[in-house]
């Protein structure tokens, strides 16, 4: 998984996703480990340059989903062959084909609600406040601009602020979290 976003560094704005994409590739030359971008609709390539790797969700999913299941199938088993046995129309006690339709539908229920909370963490949509969200002009990535946050200044500060200015940046903003 991809650092968190740095809450503090250097934060530039570019006009085009080109511009970003080559501001990413020189910036993972240079060293700079600590990156993330805020576009307005996702950019072919970025995920490459941050170092993102594939999402662990499906795997809660699956754990959550089989764990949900094993649930189920204890409950019924425990109930209708342990707890309160009754042979109904010569039955076995423990029938499985009888607790399926029980048994899927908590399958699914474990699985999207492992799924859901899972999409909230990993996309730490649970931070209700970022530095980055006192930039002004920061709601630009909404519509029509691109920035990138430069956690590790591998060149200093200043010298960071300067390579991006080269690279084409249109506003380049020091980042500071406040304490």
């Amino acid at each position: 998984m991809a650092a968190a976003t740095p809450r503090s560094g250097i934060l530039a704005e570019f006009a085009s996703p080109e511009a970003l994409l080559a501001t990413l590739e020189r910036l993972r030359e240079t060293g700079h480990a600590r990156l993330d971008t805020f576009t307005p609709f996702p950019v072919e390539g970025v995920e490459e340059w941050l170092g993102a790797e594939r999402s662990s969700i499906p795997r809660w999913a699956l754990a959550a989903g089989v764990a949900g299941a094993l649930l189920a199938y204890a409950i019924q088993s425990w109930t209708a062959a342990v707890d309160y046995p009754l042979v109904v129309g010569g039955r076995p006690l423990n029938s499985l084909p009888a607790w399926v339709p029980i048994t899927f539908e908590t399958t699914i229920l474990f699985a999207s609600l492992a799924t859901f909370v899972m999409l909230l963490v990993k996309a730490r949509l649970t931070m209700l406040w970022h530095p980055v969200f006192e930039v002004p002009g920061i709601e630009s990535a909404q519509g029509d601009r691109y920035w990138v946050i430069v956690g590790d200044a591998v060149q200093g500060r200043q010298g960071t602020a300067a390579e991006l200015r080269r690279l084409g940046a249109l506003r380049v903003v020091e980042l500071e979290e406040e304490r």
